[in-house]
């Protein structure tokens, strides 16, 4: 895969545009605090009307989401891209025919929008983060410093197994990505930190999709192996059956890399921002993960 040179870091006047190519969004949703803090760092958010419509369970018909996406990477005034929502939606937008142009850009989102993450990530171009752009200042901050070119502090969760591995990091939600196996728009793993999230999932379907996964030959390559938040219905568990650190362990800790758990990444807070494709360090040993470079 040939990447492209990473786009540039954020400065006063540069310009972002909001879209939503997932779940519509109440419409009497308040964006100012956002656009109020984009301002704050000299940053311009545009909000199209486009972004409060909705079509079924969609903002809009697929057709009109992929304009939506196009329109914003096609115009080189527009620095990044920032989602609104999640749900569902990114991977038809990608079916139906939204492509990437051969220029890097800014994404931010988490959730359904790792489908557009990871595809961003497989096209060659570098600028998709793994994150929020709501949450406490902090974990603003974060995602703040890494589009403005800043260094940030490395994330702590609980050693499993030991060991440093170094590689490109790959961050995105588990069920998202199982739907994306066997499509163009799923990554090469070979040699990357993989960092894993999901919610509302029980420990036995994720304990079928990393089984799914095994199964693929996706995690055998892998430099090493890390989970964020992981949430689900308690009722879900029975007495007896594996709790979620249990599936966790067992389905991943076999494969004899760094593993690491209990990430402050994922739904839920805070939601530290990761970006996809930068060289990372994680050290199964000290339980932490950091970025390089």
């Amino acid at each position: 895969m040939s990447v492209s040179a990473p786009p540039s870091p954020l400065r006063r006047g540069s310009r972002l545009r909001a879209v939503n190519p997932g779940t519509w969004i109440d419409p009497e949703t308040d964006l100012t605090p956002l656009i109020q803090r984009c301002a704050v760092e000299g940053w311009h958010l545009e909000v199209p009307p486009s972004v409060m419509g909705q079509w079924r369970y969609f903002s809009g018909q697929d057709h009109e989401r992929v304009a939506e996406l196009e329109a914003a990477w096609s115009d080189p005034s527009v620095d990044g891209v920032i989602t609104l929502a999640g749900g569902w939606g990114g991977a038809r937008v990608l079916e139906a025919g939204f492509r990437f142009p051969r220029r890097a850009k800014w994404t931010l989102g988490f959730s359904d929008t790792s489908a557009l993450l990871l595809a961003q990530w497989a096209a060659g171009l570098p600028g998709a983060i793994h994150g929020f752009s709501g949450g406490s200042d902090l974990q603003w901050q974060r995602t703040v410093d890494l589009l403005s070119g800043r260094s940030v502090a490395p994330l702590i969760g609980r050693s499993v197994r030991s060991g440093v591995a170094t590689g490109p990091l790959v961050v995105t939600n588990l069920t998202v990505a199982t739907h994306l196996i066997g499509t163009a728009w799923m990554p090469n793993l070979k040699g990357v930190i993989l960092v894993l999230e999901d919610v509302g999932e029980a420990p036995y379907r994720v304990d079928r999709m990393l089984t799914h996964w095994r199964m693929a030959g996706l995690l055998q390559s892998l430099a090493g192996v890390a989970c964020g938040r992981f949430s689900w219905a308690k009722d879900d568990i029975l007495p007896g059956d594996f709790t979620m650190e249990e599936i966790l362990e067992e389905r991943l800790g076999e494969l004899g890399i760094p593993l690491v758990l209990d990430l402050p990444v994922g739904h839920g807070r805070p939601n530290m921002a990761l970006p996809l494709g930068r060289m990372a360090r994680l050290d199964g040993t000290r339980g932490s993960l950091t970025l390089l470079g």
